[in-house]
């Protein structure tokens, strides 16, 4: 059975949460996604800021560019370790509701798993293909 080290990025940018907002709105640019960790000067994993996060709590919210990450970032991340199934990534995506996961070991960063990196594999692709249709369901309105 595969596990997310068989499909995870390794080459993870990353922020401390001192940097600045710009410097991970440039980050994202550069390597054109729409999350970087946040990680402490040994890549413990610490938090994760989104492009969502850097419009809404950060630029909506009438905060600077120079702004420290740490004031937009959610730091309650979900993630797994590299020995977890392609299942298991799969489910807690979807029962989270996240698109991306990064992948630990003893609690530092070493890489990470998207829906995208899920569904180039046969074996995951359903379990791709059911997280991202969690993922994408709106909350019913009362």
């Amino acid at each position: 059975m595969k596990t997310v080290q068989d499909v995870m990025t390794e080459d993870v940018s990353y922020c401390s949460k001192e940097d600045q907002l710009i410097d991970a709105a440039k980050k994202m640019k550069e390597k054109n996604v729409g999350a970087i960790p946040v990680c402490g000067s040994d890549r413990e994993l610490l938090g994760m800021v989104t492009d969502r996060d850097l419009v809404i709590r950060g630029y909506a919210a009438d905060k600077s560019g120079s702004a420290a990450i740490e004031e937009v970032m959610s730091d309650h991340v979900y993630h797994v370790e590299q020995s977890a199934s392609l299942q298991e990534a799969s489910q807690i995506m979807a029962e989270h509701q996240v698109r991306r996961l990064p992948i630990v070991e003893q609690n530092k960063l070493v890489g990470m798993v998207s829906l995208g990196d899920l569904s180039l594999d046969k074996m995951s692709d359903s379990a791709a293909g059911e997280a991202l249709e969690e993922i994408s369901e709106r909350p019913e309105l009362h």
